[in-house]
């Protein structure tokens, strides 16, 4: 498959290599001829100078066979403005877009527009670190109202099914993480001592889920 990045910073960088070590062609548009030195000797893929949102620039980089294009510059108005070119003039439809603003990273999302806002993903992995208990949002979707969170829970629910879980919580157990690995739990899955819960729910009951979650359930009957 072939993939086009937009933007030969630290992110466009590491991003083609990982494409490459994958197998996979890739080009790679800077307006910086001097930033494709981040690319490293070992580099086979293709170098093209230019703006990423201009047609002649992404005819050349290969658009026309690619299988997905990433716009990862320092700017939002040229991610989002080469995004939506790949996209609507030449039909791509794996598109993503790195903005700043998460503001404006939903309005995009709403526009169909797969984004990735870099503040708030930052954000949220420095809570993640700094709060050992209680929720740490990891998902927001385009709307903001459904929020996916991993959430302590009271070693009081060992042995309490998924399904009584998420009635005490109105939510979904999107995942759990046990022992390193990444699952997807049935209804009558038990929660075991160290999971780790990564529930889908309104953002406004998380805080009544995570109160929930870390006491002693109330639950008389499982």
């Amino acid at each position: 498959m072939h993939f086009v990045i937009m933007g030969c910073g630290r992110t466009g960088s590491t991003l083609a290599q990982m494409v490459e070590r994958r197998g996979h062609s890739v080009a790679v548009i800077d307006h910086n001829q001097d930033a494709f030195r981040r690319l490293g000797s070992s580099f086979d893929g293709q170098r093209v100078t230019g703006e990423g949102f201009e047609r002649e620039v992404l005819e050349e980089a290969g658009i026309a066979d690619a299988y997905a294009f990433a716009a990862v510059s320092s700017g939002d108005n040229s991610n989002i403005l080469s995004a939506r070119v790949a996209r609507e003039m030449f039909g791509v439809s794996n598109v993503v877009a790195r903005i700043y603003d998460p503001g404006r990273a939903e309005v995009y999302q709403r526009l169909g527009i797969p984004t990735v806002a870099t503040v708030r993903w930052t954000a949220d992995q420095i809570v993640r670190r700094l709060l050992p208990i209680g929720a740490a949002s990891e998902y927001r979707d385009a709307s903001g109202a459904l929020i996916m969170a991993e959430i302590g829970v009271h070693l009081a629910w060992v042995g309490r099914r998924m399904l009584t879980l998420e009635q005490a919580t109105n939510g979904r157990v999107a995942y759990l993480t046990r022992l390193g690995e990444g699952i997807v739990p049935g209804p009558d899955t038990v929660y075991q001592e160290g999971d780790l819960v990564h529930l889908m729910v309104r953002e406004a009951d998380l805080s009544r889920a995570e109160t929930v979650l870390g006491s002693v359930p109330v639950v008389v009957n499982d």
